[in-house]
């Protein structure tokens, strides 16, 4: 996974620097226009592309006449308020000059920490891709709070792309990659290609954030290299003040790629399968649990009885014609709904229920074979 030509689902982050013209505060359309193709390119040949962009305190400054380097948090939230809005219509109309629909999502830690609400998140990501949306994600700064915020758009563009199972992250930094020492202070700073594991002699290397509106840096990309890769997620570190770099990085340009965790893909399964305490149980026909050992989703055609009281997004057991337990997994719908949808065809769901969820009543990414 040591080439973007490889991704079939990509998340690209890109920082302040690279959106915004520090000089005067304005989106660099020549830039978005330049990036916008590339995601195109990448859109023409059926890779997903999820957008997670900083930029909205800096586009606000000026307009609110913030020119302090360093913002209280309330402060930060009024531009966050005011430039999300430029943010946004930078983005549109970039993508739309390609023939591509943006669409913004703003995202809090607990929107990717907390199940329901990543579960809401998640199909809202999912549908969007579906349509051939582009979402373009920043951090809801405006209600975030000191406590409980990313800080920096690198971990959480790391927990979006673990979120939809992405299998490349890609970080556009103003740097090349990762080196043995800040190049810019130490001339002998080697760079490094690959990172295999991330060992602490690694995860020394993160050095302080660098200067300007920028609140990430070295330090933070390896946190989201943790967060990636043991999720299953290849991620680079590209240099990102080009016309085209994400055609520059699938050309070869020189970059850090970190490679994915050999057991990452299976540990959200590891913890349905254990972690998690089931609340229900649904017990499906003979032609449902050949579809589940095949790997299938589990439709709601194919239960036939739900007991227990739980909500979206909690663990349930779902049993064979005899009793057996065969799988576990999270429910797409609460424990009511699951029941009067039980054994009627996914197009109904509609209209019994008066509104269109999932297909699934649990969905394979979120079930795992006992």
């Amino acid at each position: 996974m040591t080439s973007l030509a490889q991704a079939q689902r990509v998340v690209v982050k890109i920082g302040s620097a690279l959106v915004v013209d520090q000089a005067n505060a304005s989106p660099r359309a020549g830039w978005l226009a330049g990036i916008a193709a590339d995601i195109k390119v990448l859109r023409n040949r059926g890779v997903d592309v999820i957008v997670v962009s900083s930029g909205a305190i800096a586009l606000a400054r000026p307009v609110l006449g913030l020119s302090r380097k360093r913002l209280k948090l309330e402060e930060k939230q009024a531009a966050a308020a005011v430039g999300q809005i430029q943010l946004a219509q930078a983005w549109s109309l970039a993508l739309s000059a390609v023939g591509l629909t943006a669409a913004q999502l703003l995202l809090t830690p607990d929107d990717t920490e907390d199940r329901r609400r990543y579960l809401n998140a998640r199909a809202t990501l999912e549908t969007l891709l579906g349509l051939g949306c582009i979402p373009v994600i920043n951090e809801n700064d405006t209600v975030a709070t000191a406590e409980i915020r990313f800080g920096d758009n690198d971990r959480l563009a790391a927990r979006v792309a673990e979120m939809v199972g992405a299998d490349q992250l890609i970080l556009l930094s103003d740097i090349d990659g990762l080196y043995t020492a800040d190049p810019r202070r130490d001339p002998l700073a080697t760079h490094i290609p690959v990172v295999e594991a991330l060992t602490p002699e690694i995860e020394a290397m993160g050095g302080e954030p660098p200067p300007g509106y920028s609140s990430g840096g070295m330090r933070t990309k390896l946190v989201a290299a943790r967060i990636a890769t043991q999720a299953g997620c290849a991620m680079a570190i590209a240099i990102g003040n080009k016309p085209h770099p994400l055609a520059d990085l699938e050309n070869g340009a020189r970059c850090t790629w970190f490679l994915p965790a050999p057991e990452g893909r299976n540990a959200r399964k590891r913890w349905i399968a254990g972690s998690l305490s089931p609340l229900g149980v649904f017990t499906v026909d003979a032609g449902a649990a050949r579809a589940l050992a095949a790997g299938k989703s589990l439709l709601p055609a194919g239960v036939r009885a739900v007991r227990g009281a739980f909500a979206r997004g909690d663990a349930v057991t779902i049993e064979g014609p005899d009793g057996t337990a065969l799988a576990k997994g999270l429910s797409a719908y609460a424990s009511d709904d699951a029941q009067r949808i039980a054994g009627h065809r996914s197009e109904r769901i509609e209209s019994i229920l008066g509104w269109r969820g999932r297909d699934e009543i649990v969905h394979r990414d979120d079930l795992v074979l006992l």
